[in-house]
Formats: C-alpha cells, structure tokens, sequence
C-alpha cells in the first residue's frame, strides 16, 4: 500500500508542477512522470483528462509518460484552448479486482453509451448536465437530465457511481 501512495504523491507532484509552476507555457517543453521501478504494472492508473482537450476522458498512465503525452492521447489541445484549462483527475489503483462502475462525473460519452438504455443522445446530455451544473453529487440527480426517467435509472443504478 505504501508504494501506492508513493506513486500517487508523485503523480500529484508532477501534475501540480506542470499546471501551477511551469514557466513559459508556450514552449514545448517535456516533463516525465517517473514511476519507481518496484511495480511490475505495465498500466500504473487511468487520468481523467479534460477541459482544453479535444476528446476528454480516462487515459492509462505508463512508465515514461508525460503529460504532453496524455494531452496528445485525448486528441491534443482544443483550438483556442489555454493550457491552464486543462483539468486532471487521478484514479487510485484498485485495491482488490471488483466489480467497477462507471462514474457519470468523469466518464466520456461512449463510455455512458455502453449503459443499458442511453445511447447518443442521453449520453451527449448527462455531459451536457454535468458541464451547465457541475459534478453530480448522488446518482438520483439523473432523473434532472432530460430523457431519463426512473425506469432508466432503476436499470442503471447499480452499474454507475458518483464516487472517485
């Protein structure tokens, strides 16, 4: 567990660093998130990446990576877009192999198709919803989103969390 949380204190450095410190945004210039060689993970966590993106949503982490890689991974800056605008959430490795839900705070549209019952259109408004209000803070706040209505969140519910 311990060197969990040192890869995630790293990982949060690295970010911090980057988004509040770096000096001359307008340069190219790389910054590696290094990962401590005791993991045998290939894949050491998935980062919500968002904002100033072109095709936000989770992308994997590996040894060696920067963030200019995971901003090239979700499609690279949007035109227009300020770098400061990007947003990064970090998922903690799973503690034990479970059942994983999706999170309709983070989760990309396709990801939301994949749920019984919302297709494209659904979809495109739960992200909708969630950038005009904010995150949702319980799953029942569904039912505020146009289209969805009990039957398809009693179909859903335990396939969906709000939690990180």
């Amino acid at each position: 567990m311990a060197g969990v949380k040192s890869i995630f204190i790293t990982l949060m450095a690295a970010i911090i660093f980057v988004l509040c410190g770096a000096v001359g945004c307008g340069q190219n210039n790389q910054i590696e998130i290094s990962v401590p060689q005791a993991t045998n993970q290939a894949q050491i966590c998935e980062i919500y990446i968002g904002g100033g993106v072109c095709s936000p949503g989770y992308y994997p982490l590996k040894e060696g990576d920067s963030i200019d890689d995971l901003i090239h991974a979700a499609g690279g800056l949007a035109e227009g877009a300020d770098i400061n605008s990007i947003k990064l959430l970090i998922s903690q490795p799973a503690e034990a192999a479970g059942e994983q839900k999706i999170n309709i705070n983070t989760a990309a549209s396709w990801l939301l198709e994949a749920l019984p019952g919302i297709g494209e259109a659904k979809a495109q408004a739960i992200i909708d919803y969630r950038c005009q209000n904010g995150f949702f803070n319980n799953i029942n706040e569904l039912l505020k989103v146009g289209g969805i209505g009990q039957a398809i969140l009693d179909n859903i519910e335990n396939l969906i969390t709000v939690a990180d």
